[in-house]
């Protein structure tokens, strides 16, 4: 029994930083996302009877199967199939892997959706959309995984029962343009499960973050639904500087940034200065993604092309959700 499947990783704009449960990798808050069509994860999942444990290639190495998130996802597949065949999990990130890119999101997004169909377990609640089944599944994997099972402009909320995520805007409903500024391929010295946690017993401000959390959120989900661009842009910015102050003042601090994630910062904010629509998000890592209009897209990826220390542009739409690939 074997599957592939395809899911891209997703860069938040209205962010989550901190967990409500380790144990269930249950997130503090909620969080607005995009699918980003330029970069990919090709999954592919074998079960094979002969095999006594799981296995994860990654980009063509053996891993080490870390904190066991992958076994337990496999696991709730076997519960869920009746079955006891472990597998062979091989994996391919054509970007960065655990750099800032979301690799893990794309990553356990491609995973649940090649198992599934790889067991012949049905991944849907109704039409096309994933069914509460696999997004708690993925969450296991990553908490920014289940956002990367929808397309477009998607929203990850947060209540007693657990996680539920859906699709705000459609990429063909609201065409909006990411051009990601590569600033290393390095991967990063803290994992955010890792950093996140250190930020909850450390940061003065982490109190402050999840408790002002919800406004941001809600007027995100405003902004998506009405389409304003410019005051999506505002909030995001917002938002992503707020994390970044908890990271920075966690003990010992957090700083994801280098010199060059600053200085396309501020190329952002000069070409916005200029009359273009754009503006910048950054995750736990140095890339910078710069989200504008589809109109503005060769003028943002030529801009920070230029800065220096920057290694390459990754440009492109927003992305469609996970989906098996065709074999």
């Amino acid at each position: 029994m074997h599957a592939s499947a395809i899911a891209h990783p997703n860069v938040a704009l209205i962010k989550y930083w901190g967990k409500r449960d380790i144990a269930e990798n249950l997130p503090a808050v909620g969080s607005l996302s995009v699918t980003l069509g330029a970069l990919s994860t090709e999954t592919t999942v074998e079960f094979d009877p002969a095999l006594k444990r799981d296995v994860l290639v990654l980009n063509g190495h053996e891993q080490p199967l870390e904190q066991g998130r992958l076994t337990a996802c496999m696991d709730a597949f076997r519960a869920l199939a009746g079955s006891d065949e472990y597998a062979t999990v091989t994996s391919v990130n054509d970007f960065p892997t655990g750099a800032g890119l979301a690799s893990s999101a794309s990553g356990y997004a491609a995973l649940v959706t090649a198992a599934a169909a790889a067991l012949g377990l049905d991944q849907h609640e109704s039409g096309s959309s994933p069914g509460s089944g696999l997004i708690d599944v993925a969450r296991i994997g990553s908490g920014s995984a289940p956002r990367s099972l929808f397309g477009g402009v998607v929203l990850l909320s947060i209540d007693e029962h657990g996680t539920n995520c859906r699709q705000l805007t459609a990429p063909a409903e609201w065409p909006l343009s990411v051009a990601v500024a590569v600033t290393t391929e390095s991967k990063k010295n803290i994992t955010s499960r890792d950093g996140m946690e250190q930020s909850r017993l450390t940061s003065p401000f982490y109190e402050e973050w999840i408790h002002s959390h919800a406004d941001d959120l809600n007027a995100g989900i405003r902004c998506a639904e009405a389409h304003d661009f410019p005051a999506l842009g505002k909030l995001a910015e917002h938002n992503c500087l707020k994390m970044h102050s908890v990271m920075m003042t966690t003990q010992p601090a957090l700083l994801y940034w280098s010199p060059v994630t600053l200085a396309c910062m501020y190329k952002v904010m000069s070409l916005r200065a200029d009359g273009i629509p754009v503006f910048f998000t950054i995750d736990a890592g140095p890339q910078l993604k710069a989200v504008c209009l589809p109109d503005a897209l060769a003028t943002v990826t030529a801009a920070l092309h230029d800065v220096p220390g920057v290694l390459r542009i990754i440009a492109g739409e927003l992305g469609e959700g996970a989906s098996v690939a065709d074999r």
